[in-house]
């Protein structure tokens, strides 16, 4: 394989960095051929060479995506949680802390579009709720975000995204005070926006001068994060992060790998979990799966492998929340996930085999293989499209 000449600047971690552009013995390397795996790594090669010849063979063959048990350990924490409600119990709390968000939003968004300062005690409030709810049982408030009216629009958006980084930091067991602030960073690392003309939040950038226009809604949220009194000292700084990029591709700074702070890592692989799946004409309007798929094949490059892997399991083969049809022809919606056996969650049936709905819901959990007829159990068959199915959460247990 022909060895490829690259400037230092333009290096993507897991690179196999061949040959310099000088001797390696003027250099501090010890090795003659390595992955770039570090900013430590990266930063000696640009105060020493300009250029460098990378091998494309060994870097896809070697480094690229592949997640070991070391990798996995530096992004969980120790925190063990114990489910102490069904979903079905947890759903009115879980309403009821949903209801607080949305409305602490609203507040918040009014104050921030006339240039107000924000009540960063009512952030503290919706973030603590929304802890507690996943706390006792996740599965309750990510039923409720999926079965919401989705929309693309920054207030729907920060309170998806809130609970989406709280679920997912729940799952790496970090732990409560981190769940907080990864459920505050969600309402507010977006706040910026509201300084945006009003088109082009919602929709997003059509063209090149839109899209530098667009950027500048990351300072805009430092800005107004910074001089809001009572929110955690690091939460501006960490709002600046959700759009940069593990290779070093995102903005506003370009960071890489390490140089991004952890829930910035967090929050970048969110919030474009949250854009492709939210509607048009802001997001992509892709089922979960699909969402996840363009996500996996990102691991390395755009997002932290080890951490976009865990976020795949955590959401799930079948998310809550999906549409899926069973063997029967039923249509069915995932209320819970299982853990143990993924492609077996609990779920609800809400239509017959001729797509009717029915009269009363019922509940089966696939694992414990109910039987449609005979003995054949139920099996899903197929996950069907996005919002395919409009459920209001209050008739199912509310």
């Amino acid at each position: 394989m022909k060895l490829v000449e690259i400037p230092v600047e333009n290096l993507p971690f897991g690179a196999y960095i061949s040959r310099l552009d000088r001797p390696w013995t003027e250099t501090p390397f010890v090795f003659q051929g390595f992955v770039l795996k570090s900013e430590k790594q990266l930063d000696v090669l640009k105060k020493y060479c300009k250029h460098v010849f990378i091998d494309p063979e060994k870097e896809e063959r070697r480094e690229i995506g592949k997640v070991t048990a070391e990798d996995l350990a530096k992004v969980r924490g120790t925190t063990v949680y114990k489910e102490i409600a069904t979903v079905e119990v947890e759903l009115p709390q879980a309403q009821s802390a949903f209801t607080t968000t949305t409305v602490v939003v609203k507040e918040l968004s009014r104050a921030a579009e006339v240039g107000n300062s924000i009540d960063s005690s009512r952030s503290h409030e919706a973030a603590a709720q929304i802890t507690e709810s996943v706390v006792r049982n996740p599965d309750a408030m990510a039923l409720l975000i999926k079965l919401q009216e989705k929309s693309g629009a920054t207030l729907s958006r920060a309170a998806e995204i809130s609970v989406l980084m709280t679920i997912f930091g729940r799952f790496l067991q970090l732990p409560p005070d981190r769940l907080k602030l990864l459920g505050i960073l969600g309402l507010l690392q977006d706040v910026g926006r509201l300084q945006l003309p009003a088109a082009l939040a919602s929709r997003g950038p059509m063209n090149p001068a839109e899209v530098e226009l667009y950027k500048t809604h990351v300072n805009h949220s430092v800005r107004i994060l910074s001089s809001t009194p009572g929110l955690p000292a690091e939460l501006p700084g960490l709002a600046s992060l959700h759009h940069e990029r593990f290779d070093g591709s995102g903005y506003p700074r370009g960071l890489r790998g390490d140089a991004i702070a952890f829930p910035g890592l967090i929050a970048g692989i969110v919030d474009t979990f949250d854009m492709l799946t939210a509607p048009k004409p802001y997001g992509q309007y892709l089922s979960p799966a699909n969402a996840l798929s363009i996500m996996y094949k990102g691991r390395g490059t755009e997002f932290h492998p080890a951490l976009v892997e865990q976020f795949i399991q955590c959401i799930g083969v079948y998310p809550v929340g999906s549409v899926v049809e069973l063997n029967s022809g039923e249509v069915a919606i995932v209320i819970a996930q299982n853990m143990v056996r993924r492609m077996q969650p609990r779920i609800m049936v809400v239509k017959d085999a001729r797509g009717n709905p029915l009269p009363s819901y019922k509940t089966l959990d696939l694992m414990k293989e109910p039987k449609f007829r005979g003995d054949e159990p139920y099996r899903i068959q197929r996950s069907l499209e996005y919002g395919s199915v409009k459920i209001d959460p209050r008739e199912m247990f509310l």
